[in-house]
């Protein structure tokens, strides 16, 4: 497993939602997931919305999948961004590999019989929408996706 720091600029106290914001530094699925959960405590709730946590729950199995998966299957992880929408969280995840994984595009169906893999991209295809792979100049690609976030009934300000 590549253990390379991924560097990224500090995280300013104050973002405008819509910007991209790269992590710090992120060497795990785990660092990714407490990163993109800060995304959405800090920049996509408000005093008028809070995401439901099942979506939280969602954003944070396809980000486990997506870095996973760059780790994994990518030559390592060069990367990771999270970022507020009014729709969700946008997520771009870096990696090494020019490699196209050729599940990204598919139906999503489940692998047929417990095989123990395979579950990962019907998962992120399930979960997320706008899934783009793109080559990266440096060589590799990105990953780009966005994972739809509601918020918790009861929200009007009172």
């Amino acid at each position: 497993m590549d253990r390379t720091d991924v560097a990224a600029p500090a995280r300013p106290c104050h973002r405008t939602p819509g910007d991209a914001h790269p992590a710090g530094p992120v060497h795990t699925a785990a660092e990714a997931r407490a990163y993109a959960r800060s995304v959405v405590l800090d920049e996509w709730n408000s005093a008028f919305r809070t995401a439901r946590e099942r979506d939280v729950i969602d954003l944070q199995l396809v980000v486990s999948e997506l870095v996973s998966n760059a780790i994994r299957h990518g030559g390592g992880l060069a990367g990771f961004e999270a970022t507020a929408t009014p729709e969700g969280v946008r997520l771009a995840v870096h990696d090494h590999s020019a490699a196209v994984p050729a599940a990204a595009f598919g139906p999503g169906d489940l692998p047929r019989g417990h095989q123990g893999s395979g579950y990962g991209w019907p998962l992120i295809i399930r979960l997320a929408r706008d899934i783009v792979v793109e080559p990266r100049p440096e060589g590799g690609k990105t990953i780009r996706v966005l994972v739809p976030l509601r918020a918790e009934a009861d929200q009007a300000p009172g």
